[in-house]
């Protein structure tokens, strides 16, 4: 049996920021392949000061990802969009109380679908040159909180170069042997390829 902790049972019984926001800012859709949920964030921003002046959710899963999805919004609201950047599957985590191990994966995909709302906002007001720093914070909340809280920390991490014409290189030490690597790769390529100016993500793995 799974024990939430009172903060997410209070999360997931009265969610904060559930709706929809019409002509957002900013928009993504999230879903996550170790369960089946999704999320759906909208925000809207200030133009001048880049403070998220609104946001909101949507949520098809189980009682955690409800929960995230609150108390992610909760966090964000009012904070400028490079604060929010910042913000980690972890701080949701702590600000919950916990969450079983099983389920902590609820917690990337509320963080994901923030900074894919956030990016697709960035696409569209702004032109900016793809940094390694961008990839890499994408890369580190790709795989489950099992595998890897941090690829760079956990050194799976073992090239990465950003090519001509937006094209992302990309090699990991797990071996061409490991069960979990085309469904890692499938999930790289697909995070990576909604970053602004990414064309081609090539991923391969080492020993």
């Amino acid at each position: 049996m799974l024990r939430y902790t009172d903060i997410v049972l209070e999360h997931f019984k009265n969610p904060r920021n559930v709706g929809v926001i019409e002509d957002p800012d900013g928009y993504a859709i999230e879903g996550s392949p170790a369960c089946g949920d999704q999320i759906v964030v909208y925000i809207k921003v200030d133009p001048n000061t880049k403070v998220i002046t609104d946001i909101k959710f949507q949520s098809f899963g189980c009682a955690s990802n409800i929960a995230t999805g609150s108390m992610m919004t909760e966090m964000v609201k009012g904070k400028t969009i490079e604060e929010a950047l910042k913000l980690t599957w972890k701080d949701v985590v702590d600000a919950l109380g916990g969450l079983p191990p099983v389920k902590l994966h609820c917690s990337v995909l509320a963080i994901d679908g923030l900074k894919a709302a956030i990016r697709n906002y960035l696409g569209e007001k702004t032109e900016g040159k793809l940094s390694k720093e961008e990839v890499v914070n994408v890369l580190s909340n790709v795989l489950y909180p099992s595998l890897a809280v941090d690829i760079v920390t956990l050194k799976l991490l073992n090239f990465l170069k950003i090519a001509e014409k937006g094209k992302v290189i990309i090699e990991l030490l797990l071996g061409e042997e490991d069960p979990f690597k085309e469904h890692i790769k499938e999930e790289i390529v697909e995070k990576l390829s909604k970053i602004n100016g990414v064309k081609e993500v090539e991923v391969n793995f080492v020993k």
